[in-house]
């Protein structure tokens, strides 16, 4: 996890559902098309469908219109020195100035995106990189390899695999790296009990 200042940050959104309450325009809609609209507005949110959106603040990345802004060309291993919901809490605080893409939960693979892949996550501690990578973070401590669990590998991969194929990045190891391979990095994660050989095969067989 990089926790570096950055000085870039995005907007603001907004909703006009009072407006719809108190007109009690909600009457005379059926409820399976309000549950179809409430999943259609899930859907937006995300790119990996299998994700949750638990968005970080706008002050803790920067705006893009990526890949015609910047080409998207690695997939970045993270490791947060945190617990999962930590991590999330993080990069929803305005004053921390750090985010990845995604964060991957240890105990079952569940993923939270909470960057938008077409936007920049201040994850690598390098911006040339920060530019044109995705950063993937995962529930854990780099000395405790109990945390990489058969789920979190699986799920992870899974979700590396789908944005390899999005973007038409190489499935190996020159393009799916570890924060510590970062140049200039200052961080070690995701360390020596993260199984790269095993992480690469599930990416390719995902």
């Amino acid at each position: 996890m990089d926790r570096a200042r950055h000085p870039f940050s995005g907007g603001t959104g907004g909703t006009t559902r009072r407006r719809l309450l108190q007109a009690g325009a909600l009457a005379a809609v059926p409820g399976s098309l309000l549950a179809t609209g409430r999943a259609d507005a899930r859907a937006a949110a995300v790119d990996y469908p299998s994700a949750q959106s638990v968005p970080a603040s706008t002050s803790n990345y920067t705006a893009s219109s990526r890949p015609s802004s910047y080409p998207i060309d690695h997939v970045i291993v993270h490791v947060t020195q945190e617990t999962w919901a930590d991590a999330l809490a993080i990069f929803q605080n305005s004053a921390k100035q750090v985010s990845a893409h995604y964060v991957v939960r240890s105990a079952d693979g569940h993923i939270a995106q909470c960057v938008r892949e077409k936007n920049i996550a201040w994850h690598a501690g390098n911006w040339d990189y920060n530019t044109r990578s995705i950063g993937i973070e995962h529930e854990g401590w780099v000395d405790q390899p109990e945390y990489f669990t058969d789920a979190l590998y699986e799920q992870s991969a899974a979700l590396t695999a789908s944005i390899c194929a999005r973007y038409g990045i190489p499935a190996d190891r020159e393009h799916i790296i570890g924060h510590v391979e970062v140049p200039g990095a200052t961080h070690t994660d995701p360390g020596p009990y993260w199984d790269w050989t095993r992480y690469i095969r599930l990416v390719n067989s995902a």
